[in-house]
């Protein structure tokens, strides 16, 4: 078999496997689309509260919910993660002290959600005794999420070139001036994808704030209980039916 014809049979080999799952990822998207905007009463699915005795309804307590809950999410996670990931890249000296910092990240990192969960019920629900409020359950998805931030931005800063940090101080800046001025914006790209993985997490995470019963929360701004949008769809397909409990009472 000469090159040629094994190179046809890879390239075949490797365009099938693409055809397949592009067809795959098609076929279920057109499958959820067809089914799903025949139920969806218009822009009122997005604008209209939620049933809790008929079928029908919307999810804009839901959605408006969910967005919230990663606002205040993100509003912890970037500036804790970026200012991490910097002192990891750049201030950070080979030895001891930074192994078991970046072991500790690691650990963070590979932890399940619903450990999580339990971490944010028992330290910020039962010892701090802020009960079941919005605040618990962003600090528990901001231990959940840190990890991520900080490694996407040690990773970004670790892969500028070298001339940009070396002419920043060669031109007699100071350090953290070089960072704020040069390498940020250099890293930003890398930033920005971490930033937006981090909050995919937070908007589809359900496990850790399931666990800490997040769809009884309640808080100043809503006079009744709030529910998320994962924490919704999920009761939803557990009970076959309508959420029964979007007042959380």
């Amino acid at each position: 078999m000469t090159s040629k014809v094994t190179n046809r049979i890879a390239l075949s080999i490797v365009v099938l496997c693409a055809f397949i799952t592009v067809a795959t990822l098609v076929a279920l998207l057109g499958y959820i689309l067809y089914e799903g905007l025949l139920s969806i009463s218009g822009i009122f699915f997005l604008t209209s509260d939620s049933s809790s005795f008929e079928a029908g309804g919307g999810i804009k307590n839901q959605l408006w919910n969910s967005f919230y809950l990663l606002f205040i999410t993100m509003v912890f996670t970037i500036p804790l993660g970026v200012s991490g990931g910097i002192y990891l890249a750049e201030y950070a000296k080979p030895g001891k002290l930074t192994s078991f910092i970046r072991s500790c990240v690691e650990v963070l990192a590979s932890l399940p959600s619903i450990v999580v969960g339990m971490f944010g019920l028992l330290l910020f629900v039962n010892y701090f005794g802020w009960n079941y409020s919005i605040l618990s359950g962003a600090l528990a998805l901001t231990v959940f999420n840190l990890p991520v931030i900080v490694r996407v931005t040690e990773d970004a800063f670790r892969s500028l070139p070298r001339h940009l940090k070396e002419g920043g101080l060669a031109l007699g800046l100071t350090h953290w001036y070089t960072i704020k001025t040069i390498l940020i914006p250099a890293a930003f790209p890398g930033i920005l994808t971490g930033v937006i993985l981090s909050a995919g997490r937070v908007f589809g995470e359900s496990a850790a704030c399931c666990s800490r019963q997040a769809y009884r929360l309640r808080i100043w701004i809503f006079p009744t209980g709030i529910l998320f949008l994962p924490i919704h769809r999920s009761i939803f397909f557990v009970r076959r039916k309508p959420c029964l409990c979007i007042s959380g009472r």
